[in-house]
């Protein structure tokens, strides 16, 4: 099979197409004939050597959409449209980055749909990280008012969408005067421009602050949007689009406002339910979501897409297609 390996932690160029044997299945796994991937800037970071315990050479992708090509637990049949998802996926055991994978059954989620498989690929952990951040993390109710920090982004835009149609009350940012139409017409309430901190643009809307933040820009911006919630207001930094993964001086007692709550997603499979991923998947179809999907790549240019993905260029999810 052909598979786009990272050989080395490095720079884009180290991801190389190989010709390798197919996986040979074995208990308490299913051989998977991969159709499509969503890229994630999760990768990016193991790529470059940041993410503990990944050893190279190493075939990443930490999710997948296809169909079964073998189980030898009988438990799905042979041609079943599947998502597989984290668990370890593309770190500790080869991932979804080739034409066949091979993936334990606890992170395999069946499904059916007509979608195309460009359209899927982009689901499965878009999906599970903004239903995670928003329903368990944050726990939003009807009425309430959310700031999206990195709004244009993938996972801000489906963000929004599932807030809206939960009755809230949705603040975006974005550094780009020019993408504030395409928040608006996304649904979103009031555009806030980001020059580095929206505080005060923030209590100047609701000046008692807003009640939850979804944090997509990640330690760069976080102690700012600490800043932008109300009395019993929840931070919940999912993203990490800054490139940054720690903050050099962080007081608790002082960043975190009294009465404030700040947490973190890092959503695994377990987060995610089979009936979760079909109603999504039949949003999708419907008409009723709108994925925001920026470009799908074949697989022997996942480095070009990695390259395109670390120079900040997509204005929404990257897919690549297995043909």
């Amino acid at each position: 099979m052909k598979a786009a390996i990272t050989t080395k932690a490095g720079s884009p160029e180290v991801i190389e197409i190989q010709e390798i044997s197919t996986p040979q299945v074995k208990p308490g796994w299913v051989l998977i004939k991969v159709k499509a991937f969503g890229l994630n800037r999760s990768e990016l970071f193991t790529r470059r050597g940041d993410s503990p315990g990944v050893e190279f050479p190493r075939i990443q992708g930490i999710e997948c959409v296809g169909v079964v090509e073998e189980d030898p637990s009988n438990t799905y049949e042979k041609g079943q449209q599947v998502a597989a998802i984290m668990g370890g996926m593309g770190r500790f055991f080869d991932g979804g980055y080739a034409e066949f994978t091979m993936a334990p059954l606890e992170i395999i989620f069946p499904f059916s749909s007509s979608l195309d498989w460009g359209t899927l690929g982009a689901i499965p952990e878009m999906f599970q990280t903004v239903s995670g951040s928003l329903n368990q993390a944050l726990e939003i109710q009807k009425g309430e008012t959310l700031l999206i920090r990195g709004g244009t982004s993938s996972i801000g835009m489906l963000a929004c969408q599932l807030a809206k149609a939960k009755g809230l009350t949705v603040l975006s940012t974005t550094r780009n005067s020019e993408k504030k139409q395409a928040l608006l017409d996304n649904g979103v309430d009031h555009v806030i421009l980001d020059e580095g901190t929206v505080k005060d643009q923030v209590r100047k809307i609701y000046p008692r602050g807003v009640d939850k933040v979804l944090e997509l820009i990640g330690t760069r911006t976080l102690k700012d949007s600490l800043k932008c919630i109300a009395p019993k207001g929840m931070v919940c930094m999912t993203g990490i689009l800054g490139n940054e993964w720690t903050i050099k001086e962080f007081t608790p007692m002082g960043d975190i406002p009294s009465l404030g709550r700040l947490t973190v997603y890092m959503g695994e499979s377990d987060n995610l339910s089979k009936n979760l991923l079909q109603e999504f998947i039949d949003d999708v179809e419907k008409g009723t979501i709108q994925l925001r999907i920026d470009r799908i790549f074949q697989l022997d240019e996942v480095a070009k897409a990695h390259q395109y993905m670390e120079d900040n260029k997509a204005k929404g999810k990257l897919v690549v297609k297995v043909e």
